[in-house]
């Protein structure tokens, strides 16, 4: 198993030092960290990213309690880890994640939140396009996971849902789709698993797009229009014009997202946790909620916004042991979902001299840990040209033969020559060829601007003239050392990709990060 467990190395995260200032997809990644120290009437809130959307609700109850709510938002399994090692201890007052079901599956964690309270919820659901539900010939009301996963296997239905290691609500996907597919009438056991794996395996030959956040996979979703559906929150998938949104009949996974004290928080702070909850959970904080953001409140007296089904809906079993979860994530990454293909473009030009080139070679030897079986990698390491392309696969019948050679590539690496960014990437391109079943990409790394070789006007005209099924492959830039934010920002809006600092965090967490959308 190439996984660090359930809750893998931290992504890198958005660090807001002001009051309630978060974007929905954040431009760029930066260092994790803490929004500054304890004072009073200022609770410091470590929260599911999905929630910078709640930034005006909680800047009007700001103004008529006092409280001021700095978040720092991650991915709700890496919030998990963080506070299973205890890096949240003293550093936040307070934790609010889309579920704390994973949560309680770890003791570690667990012993660290002395109070929850939901405040609202949002099902996992399907949406699909409203076309192709036509064409299904479905009634929303009555869809159910075993017609998708018939649709699925007929060839009838493609789907994108984010990665379940790094995102909730890909885990709650995961989870809702191997119960209801198992049959599971309680907590989902390792039999359970078992018996739900062929047809997770053909469910999941479906899957055409991943993503490491629910932002960038609806982003992907209107750009490449190349899947027919997409699993996400119900929240997330009514603000995305298009679909039609369905909860199953035989059963939904649900997160409540519950505002939590944390144990080292003094009685102040908990006074002003329990304050702000109250806050939210009034009724017009609740009927403001649900207007905004699609999710259902949680008190009995308002009624969800309009377009919100009210019909009842089973909740699926989750896992009922933390092994249960890291099995069925283990098979999802190196089993069942399609595996993945990157090219991996990197500046080892002569300003990577020293410390940035032994960095880099760190951050790549680490990053060999997370590679999946059938995983293919390519490191393409260039100066004023590509210096080699060398590929390997990690073959789970011999899985070190594969992560040994790419070490031994890494630790090769010289530093040497100009810069030569959009030659390099055209290389990978050609190099990536025709689709392979695969989920592929191009990650850039730089420490500069390109000096050399093709221009950017070259590379636009040659990314236009590339056949649509490569033209769909995103390049994910990684901002380091000396490199210009604005030429990588641009490749990466040209391409479809991603931008990720690693001048604000570091390069391992930038790698690492990405690994969600491949």
């Amino acid at each position: 198993m190439r996984r660090r467990g359930l809750a893998v190395a931290l992504a890198a995260v958005t660090v807001l030092t002001a009051a309630c200032t978060a974007r929905e997809e954040p431009a760029a990644s930066r260092t994790p960290g803490v929004p500054g120290p304890a004072e009073p009437g200022t609770l410091r809130v470590l929260a599911s990213s999905e929630l910078s959307d709640m930034t005006p609700v909680l800047e009007r109850i700001g103004k008529d309690t006092g409280i001021t709510v700095r978040p720092v938002y991650m991915g709700t399994l890496d919030a998990v880890d963080l506070l299973a090692k205890g890096r949240a201890d003293g550093a936040y007052d307070a934790v609010w994640l889309s579920s704390n079901d994973y949560l309680r599956l770890r003791p570690d964690a667990a012993r660290k939140v002395v109070s929850e309270t939901p405040v609202m919820t949002s099902p996992v659901a399907v949406g699909v396009r409203t076309a192709t539900v036509r064409a299904l010939g479905w009634k929303p009301a009555d869809v159910t996971w075993s017609q998708v996963e018939k649709a699925v296997r007929d060839g009838r239905l493609t789907y994108g849902m984010t990665d379940p290691a790094r995102s909730n609500s890909g885990f709650a996907a995961l989870v809702s789709v191997a119960s209801a597919l198992s049959g599971a009438q309680s907590a989902l056991s390792d039999d359970d698993v078992t018996k739900a794996t062929p047809r997770l395996e053909e469910f999941f030959r479906g899957q055409k797009l991943t993503s490491g956040s629910s932002g960038w996979l609806a982003s992907a979703y209107r750009r490449r229009g190349n899947v027919d559906a997409l699993l996400n929150y119900e929240s997330v998938l009514k603000g995305i014009p298009g679909l039609t949104v369905i909860r199953p009949r035989d059963g939904v996974v649900t997160a409540d997202y519950p505002l939590s004290t944390l144990a080292s928080s003094s009685a102040a702070t908990r006074e002003d946790v329990r304050r702000l909850t109250e806050a939210l959970r009034s009724p017009e904080a609740q009927r403001d909620i649900t207007r905004r953001t699609h999710r259902r409140p949680v008190v009995a007296s308002v009624p969800p916004a309009p377009g919100l089904d009210t019909g009842r809906r089973r909740e699926l079993p989750f896992p009922g042991s933390r092994s249960v979860a890291d099995g069925l994530l283990d098979a999802y990454e190196n089993k069942l979902r399609r595996p993945s293909r990157t090219v991996y473009v990197l500046d080892t030009s002569g300003s990577m001299e020293g410390d940035r080139l032994e960095g880099l070679k760190s951050a790549l030897t680490g990053l060999t840990g997370d590679f999946r079986d059938r995983e293919e990698v390519t490191l393409m390491p260039f100066g004023s040209r590509v210096k080699s392309v060398r590929t390997h696969v990690v073959d789970p019948a011999r899985p070190r033969q594969g992560l040994d050679a790419i070490r031994a590539d890494t630790a090769r690496l010289t530093a040497e020559g100009e810069t030569a960014i959009y030659t390099s990437l055209e290389k990978a391109y050609d190099h990536l060829g025709t689709d392979r079943d695969t989920f592929t990409s191009i990650v850039l790394m730089t420490d500069g601007e390109n000096t050399t070789g093709a221009e950017a006007g070259q590379f636009e005209d040659f990314y236009e003239r590339l056949p649509r099924e490569r033209a769909e492959i995103p390049v994910f830039p990684i901002l380091f050392g000396d490199s210009d934010r604005a030429e990588l920002e641009h490749i990466a809006e040209l391409t479809g990709g991603r931008l990720f600092d690693a001048r604000q965090g570091s390069l391992d967490g930038a790698f690492e990060e990405i690994r969600g959308y491949q």
